[in-house]
């Protein structure tokens, strides 16, 4: 089986095994915790339906409209500022889902808007990671040269490294940015932050969402459009890394066993040539070996019909030109050794003559 199956299989095996690992631990930590809350929410419901007199109809009311509250105390979800913010994210593939399109024109064109924006943007992610890549790859060397290493090259392992690294200074100091803008805990900012840049957005926790941010704090929309691009932009690049070093082995791989698969065409080619010549020589020279008595090894020694001593029968004619034909399509780039062989055979024999 070729080493490029048994790789997709493996990652297969391993994405589903993955997969059911996640889902025991996550049933594990939080199934327990949803119940005691679903509990909980379900009693204080209860609690001031009784206490208020609430109709389920008017408490079904005011679930809705507290939902629908809760995106507004950010102000104006779509005015330029939070459109931007929002386009953003559907780019991005980030999709928080804090404020999604009511409109039917809005729904329609944030469809089309979709389309050509995420290929669009991971073109980009793309290329600017590359450039980003190539960047460090200069620094890196730069380093190495200042402090006279021997070998001032940058190995791919280095360039993710590097990438590795100043993901992780990222992600930590825009967790203590958001930590104190948002005031949430360090580890909610990092969570926060870990999310959006893997572009999983559950929006749960979403910048830019309360205080009425969107139109008091412009520069503060600012830093947290121009962070989240930024850190996209080193996340794409270290991955971009990762997943060239999987096609380089691929195509490593698929290299190697045309080269395993052409020698042993050639191989075969080679066997049959020479069951060919041991059949004829062993069939119609039982007296003596094939050319005139001499043994010849090299498969460029051909049939010369000027030679005297070289005298063959209509059968070996015939067995030295299919001979020929066949080392002149496989063996065309011998021609050189071809001719030297025989030049040295001709002046060979006259001087026996």
């Amino acid at each position: 089986m070729k080493r490029q199956n048994v790789r997709t299989l493996l990652l297969i095996v391993c994405t589903f095994l993955y997969l059911l690992l996640g889902a025991a631990v996550f049933d594990a930590l939080e199934s327990k915790h949803e119940e005691t809350e679903k509990k909980r929410l379900e009693d204080v419901e209860k609690e001031i339906q009784k206490t208020y007199d609430i109709s389920e109809t008017d408490m079904e009311n005011l679930r809705n409209i507290t939902m629908k509250l809760i995106p507004q105390k950010a102000g104006v979800q779509w005015k330029f500022a939070g459109s931007f913010f929002f386009c953003m994210t559907v780019i991005t593939t980030i999709g928080y889902g804090h404020s999604t399109p009511r409109t039917d024109g809005g729904k329609i064109f944030c469809m089309i808007y979709s389309l050509i924006g995420i290929p669009l943007n991971l073109v980009m992610f793309q290329s600017v990671g590359e450039r980003l890549n190539i960047l460090m790859g200069f620094g890196i060397k730069k380093i190495k040269r200042c402090l006279k290493f021997k070998k001032a090259e940058v190995s791919h392992t280095e360039l993710v490294m590097i990438g590795a690294l100043t993901t992780g200074f990222i992600t930590i100091t825009g967790s203590l940015a958001f930590s104190k803008f948002e005031n949430w805990s360090f580890l909610d900012a990092y969570y926060f932050v870990s999310i959006t840049l893997t572009t999983i957005g559950f929006g749960d926790l979403v910048v830019l969402q309360k205080n009425n941010h969107l139109q008091n704090s412009p520069q503060y929309v600012f830093f947290s459009i121009m962070y989240i691009l930024g850190a996209l932009v080193v996340v794409a690049s270290v991955m971009n890394l990762l997943v060239l070093r999987l096609l380089t082995l691929n195509t490593e791989d698929e290299r190697r066993e045309q080269q395993e698969q052409a020698m042993r065409q050639s191989a075969v080619e080679l066997n049959h040539i020479d069951s060919h010549i041991a059949f004829h020589s062993n069939h119609n020279h039982s007296s003596g070996p094939l050319l005139g008595g001499k043994d010849i090894k090299d498969r460029s020694a051909l049939y010369d019909p000027y030679e005297p001593s070289n005298l063959l029968g209509p059968d070996d004619v015939h067995f030295s030109l299919y001979r020929q034909s066949i080392y002149n399509t496989q063996y065309a780039d011998l021609d050189e050794t071809l001719n030297q062989f025989r030049n040295s055979q001709r002046s060979g024999k006259r001087r026996s003559v």
